[in-house]
């Protein structure tokens, strides 16, 4: 074993411990050295990859229980667009056979019924009483707020459901139903009053839209009103041509979404996991 006493060359010096240079002591050293550097790095990796495949399973975890709210709010939302549907087609015949009627020659045209327990077993009601009535289509939607603070990392998780997700409730087929049931229903329904408040309400001498004698007694005046008529046939044909179609569209896309739901959840609650490393 060569030994260098106070070496005098530098490039020695930056190997040297203490005074003397020993080669072997060099050669010790430099593979402890490796042994460590080699060991370290292992550690450091093994850490950084295990800190990973954590973020990873968290971010599984949490994307299926969103994924399981909105499952919820499907279903929810199936149910209340079931329940929009059958009024609206009740409301729709209804004002059909109003605008139907409206030419006959008859007291009573601006009446319809119901059966109930009043006398004779029927509720008496004028439809256009209820015209001021709105209902736009709002479906709830709490946990797809959920869904849009995740990242693009998130929804990326699942690109498939995430699409169909953001299709069912941040798409056109939706815009479109709340703006028609929303602001152009609106608009139909704004026309109506105005010419109740500022035509009606100069030309007769009291407005009760709530009193069914009303309506019997001015059948002729609103009969003759064909604004009116116009603005009740835009309504109708507004449900008719653009919402009930727009409703059956919107619900065919929910049932996809929920098929497409349910058959993630099931695969993903079934996956076995060992912390948090997948168990093929």
């Amino acid at each position: 074993m060569s030994v260098i006493k106070e070496p005098k060359k530098w490039y020695i010096k930056l190997f040297t411990l203490g005074k003397n240079f020993s080669s072997r002591t060099f050669s010790d050293n430099t593979k402890k050295f490796l042994l460590n550097a080699v060991g370290l790095f292992i550690v450091v990796t093994f850490t950084f990859y295990v800190e990973s495949v954590g973020d990873e399973y968290e971010k599984r975890e949490e994307y299926l229980e969103v994924v399981e709210g909105i499952q919820e709010d499907t279903n929810s939302i199936l149910e209340y667009t079931d329940e929009y549907i059958e009024q609206l087609n009740w409301v729709l015949k209804m004002y059909n056979k109003q605008y139907e009627r409206w030419e006959v020659n008859n007291d009573s045209i601006f009446l319809d019924f119901i059966d109930d327990e009043e006398p004779n077993g029927k509720f008496y009601f004028a439809p256009l009483s209820l015209f001021n009535n709105r209902d736009p289509f709002l479906p709830q939607m709490s946990t797809y707020k959920l869904f849009k603070k995740g990242t693009l990392e998130f929804t990326l998780i699942n690109q498939s459901i995430s699409k169909k997700i953001i299709e069912m409730y941040d798409g056109l087929d939706l815009e479109y139903l709340k703006s028609n049931t929303e602001d152009v229903e609106g608009e139909i329904v704004s026309q109506f009053e105005k010419i109740v408040n500022e035509k009606w309400a100069n030309d007769l001498s009291l407005i009760d839209l709530e009193d069914n004698m009303f309506w019997i007694y001015n059948r002729k005046y609103i009969q003759n009103d064909k604004e009116v008529k116009r603005i009740l046939y835009k309504r109708i044909e507004l449900w008719e041509y653009s919402v009930k179609d727009q409703l059956k569209t919107y619900k065919t896309s929910l049932l996809e979404g929920k098929n497409m739901l349910d058959s993630l959840i099931s695969v993903m609650n079934k996956e076995k996991y060992f912390l948090y490393w997948k168990l093929d």
